[in-house]
């Protein structure tokens, strides 16, 4: 690591010397506006958005990265935790603003979405490991009240965004190496349509790695193609098509004292019973939009498969009881959708009011099936079926928006959003022990928001808004009951929050900065009651209380010198007392503080090197706040080395991350039953690559 990182430091003023020219990058520094997909779905510059919004560009996703998965880059935006758990098996641990931080596996709490194409089902569950960032223009992150204007489970909104094609034919290979193993290996080309307005993007990357701990190994594959062209005048469309193959081992969670004898260790069950994942997606989409002078009318669908096996550790006498579902799931999901929205603008007094509506439909349906995770004496086999059920979760949503200009100064957003999610069970395993678990229900509620903002001058905007959310359980929430007996865990309530926020923002020469403050009241948040062996039951807690402030600066320092700099402050606490849970108690998982800092200096224009610094507090790992992993600051160094050699534009990175080799706990389980919260983060690691364009 450190002589790869010296043999690039050495290569600084010849690499400088190549490259110069008068007028190059980096010698100057021009602030653009950018531009951002804002709540009203539409591209507006962020000073006129009443509403918390940051974006990540193309060029700090892939600066020095080897664009493995969005815990890269989403740390430099406030109110985001994205924690990579070191475990492929149970994707990314992200939240926002403490929404989401009690997931187990997958993302909830939070709404994705791809080139306008949902990552979430229906019932607020998601995932991002068939996210491609290869061919990504931007990733864009939606904070605060004005998220519920996206339906369920939006505590948040991530949105990525693909690049447009390049005026002319071009392809791109890149190769990257790191610590244990780690291999990803990409390629693509993208270029126009022939006479039409549009072009294609096609994308194909490969990763595998041994992994920091022990049975943690991973491969997964992934294809994408985006096709964009134009109808007539005022005209586009655009279809997506992506696919992954991915299969990874689970090390699970550590105990303390487990943590304390060896932090690349794998828990005792997941060695015996060979715990693992094996997941296969298929996907389509597309989008039709059509421009008119101050209108626009927009129509969306898609649809895709979903399969997924995978191997809990689940104790043999567990599966004794003959309600028991067994310790292997075989899931097989298909899933579609499609929405519509009309957006028309007019002059109305001194300034101008834009209506946009629109309505939305989800459905998944799936089909899963229970078996024994054991054959005989031998674990980690497919055994005796126990479960064999058809699923479908539905939702239907309407919601309509308005943004009304009032003069230069003032803009006074409002919207509401009425949602319908259904969820229907049939039951296929039925015996004299275990009794038809088919079921029904169905949740309602409509979402209002409504914001304010105040252009104090060009430069500088004020904003304020409030508006009330609301999360149901997923289908697989509701799959299991504390009591231990079988069907839908009918008791479970959706969460129901009232958000309010306030911030300002703005843009000086040297570059831009934000400061907000929020506070969202939960009542019947949904809590983790116990998850042992891979199952998970769930609760309703009686009130929570989240607060805190988010403060974020991005610019030049001097010439050749930029900066980043996001810091969240949040209390998130159990504000009434349940169970045996005392009120005043942190929410688990949800860190007090969080800081993300970068350096960068830019010798010349072929020649980038960071310093960056993530510093995150202790957090709790149960509702009882009797145990919590410790805080952690982490440094990373990298650098970045381009050289143009002939027609191709050749880059090569190395990144030296943990450099000072802290031990850290990237992620907990919360409230795991056998004590098992624990998710360490590697030491002192690197990775390094070359890109040829």
């Amino acid at each position: 690591m450190a002589k790869a990182l010296a043999l690039l430091l050495l290569l600084l003023p010849a690499t400088c010397r190549a490259a110069r020219a008068p007028g190059a990058p980096g010698d100057s520094v021009v602030v653009l506006p950018p531009v951002v997909v804002t709540p009203t779905r539409a591209a507006e510059d962020p000073l006129l958005v009443p509403a918390a919004v940051d974006r990540v560009d193309s060029a700090a996703l892939a600066r020095a990265r080897p664009r493995l998965n969005l815990a890269e880059s989403l740390p430099r935006i406030p109110g985001v935790l994205a924690r990579d758990r070191q475990n492929e098996a149970q994707d990314l641990q992200i939240s926002i603003r403490g929404f989401g931080a009690r997931s187990t596996f997958g993302v909830r709490g939070v709404r994705l979405y791809a080139d306008g194409i949902p990552a979430t089902m229906p019932d607020g569950q998601g995932q991002v490991s068939h996210f491609l960032l290869d061919a990504a223009d931007r990733i864009e992150v939606l904070r605060g009240p004005f998220s519920a204007l996206y339906g369920n489970a939006s505590g948040g909104v991530i949105q990525l965004f693909s690049a447009d094609p390049p005026p002319r034919p071009e392809w791109r290979a890149a190769s990257f190496a790191g610590s244990d193993r780690l291999t990803r290996g990409s390629f693509g080309v993208r270029g126009p349509w022939e006479g039409m307005r549009g072009g294609y993007l096609v994308d194909v990357a490969g990763v595998s790695e041994d992994g920091f701990r022990e049975h943690s190994a991973s491969r997964r594959t992934s294809a994408q193609a985006i096709l964009r062209g134009g109808l007539g005048s005022g005209g586009s469309w655009l279809f997506a098509l992506n696919g992954l193959d991915a299969h990874a081992e689970d090390p699970q969670g550590l105990t303390a004292s487990d943590l304390a004898r060896d932090r690349r260790a794998a828990s005792p069950g997941a060695l015996a019973f060979d715990t693992r994942k094996t997941t296969r997606q298929g996907q389509a989409g597309g989008r039709v939009e059509r421009k008119g002078l101050g209108s626009l009318f927009s129509v969306g669908g898609y649809a895709g498969s979903r399969a997924i096996v995978q191997f809990l550790a689940v104790p043999v006498a567990a599966q004794s009881n003959p309600l028991h579902g067994g310790g292997v799931v075989d899931l097989d999901r298909g899933y579609y959708g499609f929405d519509a929205r009309a957006r028309r603008e007019a002059v109305l007094g001194v300034g101008g009011l834009a209506l946009t509506a629109g309505v939305e439909r989800q459905v998944s349906n799936e089909r899963r099936r229970g078996y024994e995770n054991f054959v005989g004496s031998r674990l980690g086999l497919t055994g005796a079926l126990r479960r064999d059920e058809d699923d479908r979760v539905g939702s239907t949503d309407e919601f309509v928006q308005a943004e009304w200009a009032l003069g230069d100064r003032w803009r006074a957003d409002a919207g509401a959003r009425h949602s319908e999610i259904r969820f229907r069970s049939r039951d296929h395993y039925v015996t004299a022990q275990n009794p038809d678990d088919s079921g029904a229900l169905a949740y309602r509620r409509t979402t209002p928001v409504a914001g304010v903002l105040w252009r104090a001058n060009p430069r500088l905007s004020l904003y304020a808004n409030a508006g009330k959310g609301f999360e149901t359980p997923t289908l697989n929430e509701l799959a299991y009951r504390p009591d231990s007996t079988s069907g839908l865990n009918t008791a479970l309530r959706p969460a129901r929050s009232d958000d309010v926020e306030a911030g300002v923002r703005g843009r000086a020469a040297s570059g831009s900065y934000g400061l907000c403050g929020f506070l969202a009241r939960t009542d019947d948040e949904l809590v983790v009651a116990s998850s042992l062996g891979g199952r998970t039951t769930y609760a309703n807690a009686a009130r929570t209380l989240r607060r805190g402030v988010e403060a974020s600066w991005n610019g030049a320092l001097a010439p050749r010198w930029r900066a980043s700099l996001a810091y969240t402050w949040l209390d998130a606490r159990f504000r009434r007392a349940f169970g045996s849970v005392a009120e005043g108690n942190r929410i688990p998982g949800i860190p007090r503080h969080d800081v993300f800092a970068e350096l960068r200096w830019l010798p010349c224009a072929a020649l980038d090197l960071a310093a960056a610094v993530s510093a995150v507090d202790r957090v709790a790992t149960n509702d009882a706040n009797s145990e919590s992993a410790p805080g952690y600051a982490t440094v990373d160094l990298s650098g970045e080395a381009r050289r143009r050699l002939g027609g191709a534009l050749v880059t090569a990175f190395v990144r030296v991350t943990n450099a000072l080799d802290r031990a850290a706990i990237g992620s907990v389980i919360v409230n795991e039953a056998n004590g098992r919260y624990f998710e360490p983060a590697p030491g002192r690691g690197w990775v390094a690559g070359i890109t040829i364009r």
